[in-house]
Order: structure tokens, then sequence, then C-alpha cells
């Protein structure tokens, strides 16, 4: 895989999940949320042409300092300076979290269940005007894709991850602000959102975001389920790949994805936490 391709997944994968906040210091993006999720409260890098930070640690940290955040690293290997950067933030006691694998998977002409792309159709007709969208005639009764996240959808992944108030208004804000198509499937069981996911269309590439499934019935396929109601979803609307990160460490996840035809692991990333 080229690296043309490796950065449009990076910048993709950022507009999926953005900051609230943010601010360009030369060849970094320095996202604010708030300290929801470490993607979307550090430095990333624009571009393949960042090739040092040391220069920039200390102004970093103050502003980061100013939103009452602590100073985090984002570094993706596909950076051709990664290690320069890793050296420099060892020097200056940075410790490491959060490996997280970036995965791609071709559609390559697939056809997926009808039901779902009607949804998705659905969805993205309504996305400019409408705030929610009816499920279609001969739709799955219990799979819905809708163009944005309502509060149903909001306090379904509220429950199912456990978001603390704070959490959850934060979460809102940021779903809210994805400028991109979005489609927000859920799956109820009995009336109840059991199981979440969003994707969103950058191009002809679908970003699949927040999948999550009530523990209680994990392994019964209902995240298999909502993964292909947000393909036929997209491959309605022209996509022709989709991508997603994973922590490297969940195993279950990984699992899932792979059997789902997320072959292609275009790099990894992880954070970098200054000490104080």
């Amino acid at each position: 895989m080229n690296d043309t391709v490796a950065w449009r997944v990076e910048q993709a994968c950022l507009d999926a999940w953005p900051a609230l906040r943010s601010a360009m210091r030369g060849d970094w993006l320095l996202r604010f949320g708030e300290g929801v999720s470490r993607r979307a409260n550090s430095v990333n890098p624009l571009h393949d042409r960042a090739t040092s930070i040391a220069e920039h640690l200390d102004s970093f940290a103050a502003l980061y300092r100013h939103h009452g955040q602590p100073l985090i690293v984002r570094v993706p290997t596909l950076l051709a300076g990664a290690a320069q950067i890793e050296r420099e933030l060892d020097q200056h006691g940075f410790g490491r979290e959060g490996e997280t694998c970036t995965l791609l998977r071709d559609f390559g002409g697939e056809r997926f269940a009808e039901h779902a792309s009607a949804t998705a159709t659905r969805a993205i007709d309504s996305f400019a005007a409408s705030k929610s969208a009816a499920e279609p005639s001969g739709a799955a009764p219990d799979i819905t894709i809708i163009p944005r996240a309502d509060a149903d959808w909001l306090a379904a992944i509220a429950r199912l991850q456990a978001q603390t108030p704070s959490h959850a208004a934060v979460y809102a804000r940021v779903v809210a602000a994805i400028a991109l198509p979005t489609g927000f499937a859920a799956l109820r069981k009995d009336g109840r959102i059991v199981a979440t996911a969003y994707g969103v269309l950058h191009g002809d590439l679908l970003v699949i975001e927040s999948v999550v499934v009530d523990e209680a019935l994990r392994g019964q396929g209902l995240g298999r389920g909502l993964m292909n109601a947000l393909f036929a979803w997209a491959v309605s609307s022209g996509a022709k790949a989709s991508c997603l990160q994973v922590v490297a460490d969940n195993t279950a996840g990984r699992a899932l994805y792979a059997s789902l035809g997320f072959d292609q692991e275009l790099y990894r990333y992880h954070y970098r936490r200054a000490s104080n």
C-alpha cells in the first residue's frame, strides 16, 4: 500500500473523529476535545514533512496547559521522521501508550444486504435536510441507519460505553461536529438499542467508528450485522473501501474485523505522553 493511500486514510480518520478546537503550528495539528479520547486531545503530524518536534514542545505544552490537558503527541509509523521524533520525545521523558492498528478492506464490487442498502440510501438522501430517518419498507426491523445521532442513539452509546455525563456531553458535540456524510447505525433487540456503530464517507472511503455491542450479547454476530449494514450504506453511495482503527491488544475486535475482510494493516500509531 502506497503512502498516498495511507495519508488519505489518516486524514479521513481525523475527519471522522473531529476535535472541538484545533490549532496548526508548522507541521503539526494540535487537537483539543475537553479530555475525551487521546485522538481528539493530542498533537498530530499534518504530513510526512514533520521530521522534528523538540523545538515546539515547550509552546505545545503551554497551550495544552491553557486548556487544562496534558501534552500528548500521536506518532504514526507512516511518518518518515518517526524515528527522530521518537528520540526527541525519549530525551524529554515522554512515556509511550495506546498502540493502535489502522486497517483497510477493499469492497471490490461486493454486494451487501438489500435492506441495509435501502436504509443507507435513506440516510444519505436525508443528510442535508433531516435530523432523523424512518426505517424504509422492507428493512430488517432491528437495524436502522440515520444521518445524525439522535437522542436515542446517543443515550444508547453512553449506556454501552458507561460514559459519565460529562463524557456523554462531549461525545455528542464531537459527533455533531462531523462535516462529512454520516450514518449512525443501531441494532435493537426487544425495542432496546444493544449495539451501535457509525460510518463517515470521505469520498469513496468509508471510515467506521464507535462499534459497541452490549457486553451480555457479544458473540452473537450483532457487530457483524451492523458492519455489513454500514458497508451497504457506503457502497450504495459509491464507496470502494473501508478503514478503521483498533487498539492493538483488542483481540476480539481485531478478530471480528479480520473476518469482515480488514486484511490490510496500513500503519500503526501510539501516543507519547509528557511526564509532568
